[in-house]
């Protein structure tokens, strides 16, 4: 069975950006088929998604936030509207703690905890109680869990193990070095993970170019894939509304 893909908006400065291989400073704004008229449009590209992809959940990295500066709260907003997105986010804030999540209380969609950020391991249960639908990011380099100051095991499955062992039912396995340059996603990594948590929600992200990835990422039990690049290049087949197949 395929997994979901779930499209992905990377957020700096105001616009939409493309990310390629985790180096933030030379990423541009994003060129799509989706939007041709409008590059680096978040709105644009949030739109297209929802009305030509029919997708139902978003990824949204604020790359701003995630790097120490102030959280686009504005344009999170913006791309929630039923105008625009509509459905649900699963938003990336550069969340370091649970006082963050307490101030991010009027971002829409759900909070993303990335490894990369996020510090207070031992508040993780409680920010799972308190914010439903809480998804956890293990943010890789290459395979090997980025370190940002104490964290729960030296392997992608040991923290996801510890990530579902207190309560968060979505797990999300990002490979930043993979993220635009077309090799392809790391499965073997990926079936660790499946195998050390089995009873959670298992997405993936970093490398995925096409259908045939797709197919490889659902034998390996991953429930949903985020994709940006070949969205954008339109090298996926993705189903239309009324049930057909298209290339875009």
């Amino acid at each position: 069975m395929l997994p979901e893909v779930i499209p992905v908006l990377d957020l700096a400065g105001g616009r939409a950006v493309h990310a390629r291989g985790g180096d933030r400073a030379r990423y541009a704004p994003t060129e799509s088929v989706l939007a041709p008229e409008q590059p680096g449009d978040a709105v644009a590209l949030a739109r297209a998604y929802r009305q030509r992809l029919y997708a139902s959940r978003c990824y949204v990295a604020d790359l701003d936030a995630i790097t120490g500066g102030a959280v686009q709260v504005e344009l999170l907003g913006a791309l929630g509207a039923p105008d625009a997105f509509g459905g649900t986010l699963l938003v990336d804030a550069g969340l370091r703690g649970r006082a963050d999540a307490e101030r991010l209380s009027s971002v829409p969609g759900r909070l993303v905890v990335g490894l990369e950020t996020f510090e207070r391991w031992e508040e993780l249960p409680g920010l799972s109680a308190q914010r439903a639908g809480l998804v956890v990011s293990v943010d890789l380099r290459d395979g090997i869990p980025v370190r940002t100051g104490p964290w729960p095991g030296p392997t992608a499955a040991d923290v996801a193990s510890y990530v579902a062992s207190n309560g968060v039912a979505e797990v999300l396995v990002l490979d930043l070095a993979r993220v635009g340059r077309g090799e392809g996603p790391d499965v073997d990594t990926l079936r660790v993970v499946r195998n050390a948590v089995p009873g959670v929600r298992l997405l993936a992200g970093g490398g995925v170019r096409n259908d045939a990835d797709l197919r490889r990422l659902g034998d390996a039990g991953v429930d949903g894939v985020l994709v940006g690049s070949a969205l954008h290049a339109g090298a996926l087949t993705l189903p239309t509304q009324s049930g057909a197949s298209e290339t875009r």
